[in-house]
């Protein structure tokens, strides 16, 4: 199938599924200087709330990107302990131009207001969660007149393993995710089975299984703070392995090295005002593409660096949210 044919497909897909199922519930101002508003999506596996910000430079006939922010477990998307209150997305949005969506979980599918990324049943493209996210990033897409082309997604914790599973499941909506203390997809088969026999190149087999067809090398954001004692460590440094195998895979359907969980650059930085954090990069050895950048913040723990406000947000860097979109920008679907 030819680039141009994609393109089409692409763009009929988001317009079919903006007509299917969208009810605007408001319309604001935003503090930020852009305009907030509220919808909801629907399909078969229920209904999705999300509000959407559009940056002051938004007009119609000129395409931005997307920005699809999941909060993690005892937030929202835009109420109390908000997704968007911590991440201050919406201030970087209006200074470089790209609309940003929050979703929000139902308390009626999870008490905690977690993502139920670990279910197996929200691993699936066309099924449950997963379905429901793209389905409304697609909407918005279509509304907007956003870049179907330059959508990502981005996740703290639980949101983290849920941008995953995007990324596996709908390869072809976005570009690019993101993950701050997240797990790989399939986390569910590594928690019952044990980390010593279930490995991240096992569950990465099974993330390029449900790629199918679609399978595609997806740029992938990870920071993991070192002093996190609800999501460890390893958790990030098992990302990495699991992404590299992934994209490995998606290059020929061979695991022989093309990406390897072997960083290819390496920089501890010191800045005023942070913890110190060591980058970490890794590419794909035949294009030389960077496909997984990665964070290692010391001292950090289950907070979401340089935040704002929210019991989760440090304000302690480094800014997250800007090193987030600066992996992100400039990154298209093939």
């Amino acid at each position: 199938m030819g680039v141009k044919t994609k393109r089409v497909l692409r763009a009929l897909t988001t317009l079919v599924l903006a007509l299917a199922s969208v009810t605007s519930l408001s319309s604001q101002a935003s503090a930020a200087g852009g305009r907030d508003e509220r919808a909801t999506f629907v399909n078969f596996w229920g209904r999705l709330d999300y509000e959407v910000h559009l940056p002051p430079s938004h007009r119609p006939g000129t395409p931005l990107p997307v920005l699809v922010a999941l909060h993690g477990c005892d937030m929202t998307g835009y109420g109390d302990n908000s997704m968007k209150a911590m991440t201050r997305f919406n201030d970087l949005a209006d200074a470089r131009g790209f609309i940003v969506v929050y979703p929000t979980q139902n308390r009626l599918w999870n008490i905690n207001g977690c993502w139920n990324g670990l279910l197996p049943g929200n691993q699936k493209r066309g099924s449950g969660e997963p379905s429901l996210l793209a389905g409304a990033t697609q909407a918005v897409v279509a509304r907007y007149g956003a870049d179907a082309e330059r959508v990502y997604a981005v996740g703290a914790s639980a949101g983290a393993a849920m941008a995953v599973v995007l990324g596996v499941t709908y390869p072809d909506v976005y570009a690019a995710i993101g993950s701050l203390a997240g797990g790989e997809y399939a986390a569910d088969r590594v928690i019952l089975g044990g980390r010593d026999k279930v490995s991240p190149v096992d569950t990465a087999k099974l993330a390029y299984a449900e790629m199918g067809p679609r399978a595609r090398q997806v740029p992938t954001f990870i920071m993991q703070g070192d002093a996190d004692t609800t999501v460890e460590p390893v958790f990030g440094d098992r990302l990495v392995t699991h992404w590299a195998a992934i994209d490995d895979l998606a290059r020929d359907g061979v695991l022989d090295g093309d990406v390897d969980d072997v960083a290819d650059s390496r920089q501890r930085v010191v800045e005023p005002g942070a913890y110190p954090y060591v980058k970490t990069g890794y590419t794909d050895a035949g294009t030389g593409e960077l496909l997984i950048e990665k964070y290692s913040v010391e001292g950090l723990g289950h907070r979401w660096p340089g935040g704002g406000e929210g019991a989760y947000a440090d304000p302690i860097g480094p800014d997250l949210s800007t090193l987030v979109w600066d992996f992100f920008s400039g990154r298209s679907l093939p």
